[in-house]
This record gives structure tokens, C-alpha cells and sequence, in this order.
């Protein structure tokens, strides 16, 4: 557990926020932090639970300018500033996987991520990642579900990295609109900034490419991972 403290200035520079737009969001209770008088004080595990859950939460327009800023913070914006090929391999997805129920789905997803070699604790990112899907689902309308663990320490894992599965048989993953999931992505980053910007990449990849229909089309784990690619690199060009 991560218990580092962020003053105003750096968890809005964290979030990618101004200030002043923190600062309201703390008066009316938004977010999670700590008063020390005038002071304010924010959990950094506290903040990227809740910066999470609101990124998986935002509407179109708003994710696209939040990734705008977080990839301009972070990488070029140029065609070949792609990330997933750095962060995915084809061995690393999973085509047909058979699960049934959502404890299924994590488990397998888990173990597809151990399969990696980059994983230091497996029942550690099991617990992790079912603790975090018990807080609020991270299924989201379109049959997918960015799965990942509630707190992100370096030791975790020997470099940031995501796995990539698609069950058999869509399954009842909690999504809002009430729809099953088919389509399953574990995200698993050292760094707390990191996993933010991969969520968003990854939000933004499926709502604005035909990746998803084409991943659904395919059964081979080399053309699911070209798929992905493709649809990044479209995606960067057009920002």
C-alpha cells in the first residue's frame, strides 16, 4: 500500500487538472483528501482509485481531452508515439477463453497476466484486481471491461505491461448499461500515471476505431494484436 501524500498543486498535476478545479471538487466532496486547516492534503492511493473510476466514467468528449493532455504530458503525439506495442504481445492474449461467470473471467485473466513472467505476486494481483472489481465494476457499455488492481506498486510487477482475453460466451461483468462483456483487458503498470494513460488510450481505441468489431471477427491472437496496433496508431495520428 502506497501511503504518499500529494499537496493541491501536485494531485492536480497528477489528474492532469487546474487547481482551481481540484480545489472545487474537494469543497463539494468529489474527491477523497484530508483538511490540515486551509490545507489540502490527498492519499495517493485515495487518488487513483478515484481518478479510475471517473476516467471510466466520462462521457466522450471529456476522455477525449483528458487523453489529449495526459499523452501531451507524456508522449509525442507523432504517428509512432504508440504504446501497446511496448506494453502487449500476441502470446499475451487470449482468444477463447471459456469462462462462464465474472470470478471466472478474473481468474483467468490473472493467470494470463502470470503467464507473462512479469508478474512478482499472483494471489497478490488476484486479491488486488477482485477487490478493485468490488468497489465498482470496471465492465463498460460495448461488451468490455478494463480490469485492474485497486493500488499499483512498482515491486507488483518487473515492467508495466497488459493482457488482453475474449471468452467464448459473453458474460455478466456489471457493466452499466447492463450488457454482457466479452471482451476483457487486465491493465497491470508500475506507475499510477502510467495506468491512468493506458486507460484512456484504451477507452478512446474502443470507441472511436472498429477494433472492437474486428477483435470480436478474429480468432488468432497475431491478428487480434495487429488489430489493436492498427487501430493505435490511427487513433495518435488523428489527435
Amino acid at each position: 500500500m502506497t501511503f504518499r501524500t500529494f499537496s493541491l498543486s501536485e494531485a492536480a498535476d497528477y489528474l492532469h487538472l487546474p487547481p482551481a478545479t481540484l480545489e472545487d471538487f474537494a469543497r463539494r466532496g468529489e474527491v477523497p483528501c484530508q483538511r490540515q486547516g486551509k490545507r489540502l492534503t490527498f492519499l495517493a492511493d485515495e487518488l487513483e482509485e478515484w481518478a479510475s473510476r471517473r476516467l471510466l466514467g466520462l462521457d466522450d468528449r471529456r476522455l477525449t481531452d483528458f487523453h489529449v493532455r495526459s499523452t501531451a504530458h507524456y508522449h509525442d503525439l507523432s504517428p509512432d508515439a504508440a504504446i501497446l506495442p511496448k506494453l502487449l504481445k500476441p502470446e499475451w492474449i487470449a482468444p477463447a477463453l471459456p469462462c462462464r461467470s465474472k470470478p471466472s473471467v478474473i481468474r483467468e485473466m490473472v493467470d494470463l497476466a502470470d503467464s507473462t513472467g512479469l508478474v512478482a505476486y499472483r494471489d497478490e494481483l488476484l486479491e488486488g484486481v477482485t477487490e478493485r472489481e468490488g468497489l465498482c465494476s470496471t465492465a463498460l457499455a460495448g461488451g468490455i471491461a478494463m480490469l485492474h488492481p485497486r493500488v499499483h506498486e512498482p515491486y507488483m510487477f518487473d515492467d508495466s505491461f497488459l493482457v488482453l482475453g475474449r471468452t467464448v460466451a459473453a458474460v455478466p461483468f456489471g457493466s452499466p448499461d447492463r450488457s454482457t462483456s466479452d471482451v476483457f483487458f487486465l491493465v497491470c503498470c508500475q506507475d499510477d500515471r502510467i495506468h491512468l494513460h493506458v486507460l484512456a488510450r484504451l477507452c478512446m481505441i474502443c470507441q472511436h476505431t472498429g477494433a472492437l468489431t474486428l477483435l470480436r471477427g478474429s480468432g488468432n491472437r497475431e491478428e487480434m494484436y495487429r488489430i489493436l496496433c492498427d487501430a493505435e496508431s490511427q487513433l495518435v495520428s488523428s489527435l
